[in-house]
């Protein structure tokens, strides 16, 4: 029951308020319920007062469960950049969901939603201003862009979701520790881990599951299985154990 449902419940007015019921008068008063001097018309005795209080309490109910979920299970997200294109579009509205994170890791071409690293807090982004790019490679993956080709681990892989091949060059780099690396679909045109280096693991808020809006796009999110190219030049990558001696 809230404060204004227990405030509800006043005291008799009069000499009577403070009487035990021993003490309270024994005489009684018959009124005729046909005469209206008797009757009670104030506005309070007219008015139920049962159905507002479940109306509020339904109200409070319904906000609890909608905060709990949006912090917990998963919440709506506004495309603003074209760094995902042709994946996402500006103006695409997704729903992230955080729960499943908390029973496996993310994995590789999974599309993450994710608060921006301290290196970029440093440089003014603020912690609300989060992104959105594919996961590329994981803890201890060895990472390479050469020849417009993403590598993992020495092995070039396939990737039908971006706009075009990347026109830079990255050398081997082993991911982390507890960290990620992070592309956008966009190459050529995403603020990601080729310019700003790898993502704490912890930063990560969730995984784009579903697009709402616009209701000619609507649908699920899939992730693409991880394949590489066979026929792919080698890319003469070192192994972890190599770029760690």
């Amino acid at each position: 029951m809230t404060a204004q449902d227990s405030n509800s419940k006043v005291s008799p007015s009069g000499s009577d308020a403070d009487l035990t019921p021993d003490e309270l008068p024994t005489s009684t008063v018959t009124v005729d319920a046909s005469d209206p001097a008797g009757a009670d018309t104030s506005p309070d005795a007219q008015r139920p007062q049962e159905p507002r209080r479940d109306t509020l309490r339904t109200i409070v109910i319904a906000v609890a469960l909608a905060l709990l979920v949006r912090l917990f299970i998963a919440e709506p997200r506004f495309i603003p950049s074209d760094s995902m294109v042709p994946t996402l579009a500006v103006g695409d509205r997704l729903v992230i969901e955080k729960i499943s994170y908390a029973f496996h890791e993310p994995q590789p071409g999974d599309i993450v939603v994710f608060v921006p690293p301290e290196a970029l807090q440093a440089q003014g982004y603020e912690a609300n201003q989060v992104f959105i790019k594919r996961l590329i490679a994981g803890p201890g993956q060895v990472v390479q862009v050469q020849d417009g080709q993403v590598w993992v681990d020495g092995v070039a892989i396939a990737e039908p979701y971006i706009a075009e091949p990347p026109n830079y060059v990255l050398n081997p780099l082993v991911v982390p520790p507890d960290q990620v690396f992070m592309l956008g679909d966009n190459r050529n045109y995403s603020f990601d881990s080729h310019v700003w280096g790898f993502l704490p693991r912890q930063n990560i808020i969730g995984r784009a599951i579903v697009r709402f809006w616009p209701f000619d796009r609507l649908g699920v999110i899939p992730r693409p299985p991880r394949v590489t190219l066979d026929d792919a030049p080698s890319s003469n990558a070192p192994s972890p154990a190599d770029l760690a001696s």
